[in-house]
């Protein structure tokens, strides 16, 4: 049977988890890799999978020559040919996520998935009082050999093939052998390859697309693929679709599109299923039940680590608070041309004292979202001193009300973020490893990491000192949650993130604050990043008075 290669349309809207409002969308097609821009997409993206700068990950002819590089050489005037992509197999097939609706500067190719056979041999690691045991073949203890087997297996065919080798090596030398044999051993093997199985080998999202669910959009759109078309192979009705993947332990998106998970294998690497069918599903739920081992973790292999907090005691009462700012100017410093020329505006000393804050009354309840909001200069940053002064005690007038009271309850643990004045302090540790040691656990600094959108094992070793600007901005983020405050205070938030990198972190500190019950105070000049924050009180700070506007969702 011939098929039209495989294309769908996907949305993925992002919805307000209080008010099922959607917030903003994706467009999605997910179709078969095909062309040579799809194939050249997918190298770039594939340097994300590799957590490493060195890593080049494709393989181009040029004049005869082969050439390992990660983006398309130069040759002789001329664009080099792509001969493989490393790591994959004579029997992967790609599927590419195309973004569409997309705006000029934004790449058309976002993520894709690889499909490929089952691997041949899989044991399970079984550790029981202090020891460990490895159990072989343990896929055939839950499904038939008939859905495993024959599999994509070269080594096997090679040992088969070991006397035509030596003939080879004898008339030819042992690498040219090597290179004969092998090539007919590929292809004879993937003839031979006849499963009812696929494994999921690679999801790889764009990191500027990461953290809005498009990993499990790539996910789904492959399992409908392989149902199907019965990718990869396209023979037998499939009943099974395996992940072996060591960061399913660090990121719940398989669990969450339905996958399984059932063992490690004998290296220690998560091993996770998907049924097809309903036997599968079947077959899957009663290993879970029966088996002395998974049935103590029941399929289920990601729990969150980012917990612990204990949410503020009681209300932040900020009672007829007063700042007064008080400034002189005058002109003896500066040279003689520009002091007459503030003279002939009637400027030669001046003293400027206006109210900030005047007789300001503010009540936050714990665990609400405020957010604060006003023109340049209007005293958003002045509020938030006054608040920051109070937890702290620091002496400083600039922290200090010059009449009123503020109450902070005693459990109070404060984070904040006041650009240029209070800041986290980065030094020359690798983005994960300053995280780390705040929080002291692997998995929940992973977390915090996603949760601030650097969800990229690249950004993970880098260093502070070599992110962009806007990554910075996000690094910063994820160092103050991982302090596990109950009261986050953000001046600027997300001043110097793109528009929709600022609504995917909104979205998601919004979302982990109401989970844990923190209570935050943001000052933002932007629209778009209060309606996703979707805040339960709004400050309006101006001319010296604040207006309260409570909103219900």
């Amino acid at each position: 049977q011939l098929w039209p290669l495989f294309s769908r349309e996907f949305f993925n809207p992002r919805y307000s988890p209080l008010t099922g409002e959607k917030l903003y969308e994706y467009r999605i097609v997910a179709r078969e890799a095909s062309t040579e821009s799809d194939y050249l997409s997918i190298v770039d993206l594939e340097q994300y999978h590799y957590a490493s700068k060195k890593e080049l990950v494709a393989i181009w002819q040029c004049n005869g020559k082969i050439i390992e590089s990660n983006i398309q050489p130069d040759c002789n005037g001329e664009k080099a040919e792509l001969v493989a992509i490393k790591g994959s197999l004579p029997a992967s097939r790609f599927l590419v996520l195309e973004l569409k609706d997309r705006r000029p500067f934004e790449p058309k190719i976002i993520g894709y998935v690889r499909i490929d056979p089952p691997v041949p041999l899989m044991h399970r690691r079984i550790e029981e009082d202090g020891k460990v045991i490895v159990e072989k073949n343990i896929r055939l203890k839950v499904f038939p050999k008939g859905w495993i087997y024959p599999t994509f297996w070269p080594e096997k065919l090679l040992r088969d093939l070991r006397r035509e080798y030596r003939e080879l090596a004898s008339k030819y030398g042992s690498r040219k052998a090597f290179f004969m044999l092998g090539e007919k051993i590929r292809w004879e093997a993937l003839e031979r390859c006849d499963t009812a199985a696929a494994r999921i080998s690679r999801v790889v999202i764009h990191p500027d697309y990461r953290g809005d669910g498009l990993g499990m959009l790539a996910v789904k759109a492959a399992l409908e693929w392989v149902k199907e078309r019965r990718v990869p192979e396209m023979r037998k009705r499939k009943h099974i679709v395996e992940v072996i993947a060591q960061m399913a332990r660090y990121h719940p998106f398989f669990e969450k599109v339905g996958f399984k998970y059932l063992w490690d294998t004998a290296s220690g690497r998560p091993v996770l299923y998907y049924p097809l069918t309903e036997e599968a599903n079947k077959r899957i739920e009663k290993f879970l039940k029966e088996d002395k081992y998974a049935s103590k973790h029941g399929g289920v292999l990601y729990r969150s680590r980012f917990s612990g907090i204990s949410k503020l005691s009681k209300p932040i009462i900020l009672k007829n608070v007063s700042k007064i700012y008080s400034s002189t100017l005058d002109i003896d410093g500066l040279v003689p041309k520009l002091q007459e020329i503030l003279k002939a505006f009637g400027v030669v000393r001046r003293t400027v004292q206006k109210y900030v804050l005047r007789e300001v009354n503010v009540r936050i309840e714990p665990s609400s979202i405020v957010a604060v909001i006003g023109i340049s200069g209007a005293g958003k940053t002045t509020l938030l001193r006054m608040i920051i002064g109070a937890v702290l005690g620091i002496k400083s007038s600039k922290y200090r009300p010059d009449s009123g009271e503020i109450e902070i309850p005693e459990n109070t643990r404060l984070s904040v973020l006041l650009p240029g004045e209070i800041e986290p302090r980065f030094g020359d540790e690798s983005i994960l490893e300053h995280v780390y040691e705040k929080i002291g656990d692997e998995i929940a600094a992973i977390e915090v990491l996603n949760i601030s959108g650097l969800s990229d094992a690249v950004f993970y070793r880098a260093r502070f000192s070599e992110l962009s600007t806007g990554q910075k901005e996000r690094a910063k983020i994820a160092s103050l949650l991982a302090e596990k405050p109950n009261l986050l205070i953000i001046d600027e938030f997300t001043a110097h993130l793109d528009s929709l990198t600022a609504q995917r972190v909104a979205r998601k500190i919004s979302k982990i604050a109401r989970k844990h019950g923190i209570t935050m105070i943001l000052a933002t000049h932007r629209p778009e990043v209060l309606k996703v924050l979707e805040p339960d009180m709004i400050l309006h700070v101006g001319y010296g008075g604040i207006i309260c506007e409570h909103l219900k969702h």
